[in-house]
């Protein structure tokens, strides 16, 4: 919206969309890298989604075969501003985060996604940067400083470094999650069941709650699920 004497944008103004998008030179960036031409190939590979249900952890590494599970599901949630019509957060499936541009079956995708993590020797990590604490209405959305320094984790080499027995396997869903807080991020935020108990829910709601979420992954992959290798299909949720 702008005013139409003087010709000034209002960009406080959310009456069409609460999200909205600028464009400006990469120079305008003091640490961007110019010209941005990138050389090497990925040392990290990061899934992003947004659970409004409060259930995924705000950082996991993930294996192989979670990787093509979770690249194939391509879960997150609609958020407002985004889509015409939603007011609040819904679970939706996107295969490869992209079904309506996917040519092929989703599984050749994730296929040749596994093969260049295999050639490269790259780590994979899922992100959250949806609810903690509860569901959308009950938690909080994960504090963008924490989701910031969960990213300079994975780029700088902190996760990687960290032995195997620093890391703990989610129940039902079966995610890594790290046993110990993270730079300046709380263990209590990078662990769903915990995060919850201390916003003062209690372990039945989580586990119900993770259990309904579980359930929309599998009747999600039920689609795609003919086509993939048992090892793909059972790197996902085991309903409680």
């Amino acid at each position: 919206m702008f005013d139409e004497a003087t010709g000034k944008v209002d960009y406080d103004d959310v009456s069409n969309t609460e999200n909205t998008r600028v464009a400006y030179p990469l120079k305008f960036i003091p640490n961007a890298r110019i010209p941005a031409k990138v050389e090497h190939h990925p040392k990290q590979i990061i899934l992003l989604t947004c659970d409004a249900f409060g259930v995924l952890p705000p950082i996991s590494k993930l294996t192989k075969d979670q990787v093509m599970y979770h690249f194939i599901s391509g879960y997150t949630a609609k958020v407002a501003g985004t889509e015409e019509g939603v007011k609040e957060p819904e679970a939706t499936f996107s295969a490869c985060f992209g079904a309506p541009f996917l040519v092929w079956h989703p599984f050749v995708y994730a296929e040749m996604l596994a093969a260049k993590l295999d050639k490269y020797g790259a780590s994979a990590y899922l992100v959250n940067t949806g609810w903690v604490g509860g569901p959308y209405g009950t938690g909080n959305r994960c504090s963008l400083k924490y989701t910031r320094q969960l990213i300079d984790a994975i780029h700088d080499g902190t996760l990687e470094a960290l032995p195997d027995a620093e890391w703990e396997e989610m129940p039902i869903f079966g995610l890594l999650m790290p046993k110990n807080g993270i730079k300046d991020v709380p263990k209590e935020i990078l662990r769903p069941e915990d995060a919850w108990k201390q916003s003062g829910q209690s372990a039945e709601e989580f586990q119900k709650t993770a259990g309904n979420l579980a359930g929309l992954f599998q009747k999600n992959f039920t689609e795609f699920a003919d086509r993939c290798s048992p090892a793909v299909r059972a790197a996902g949720p085991k309903k409680a």
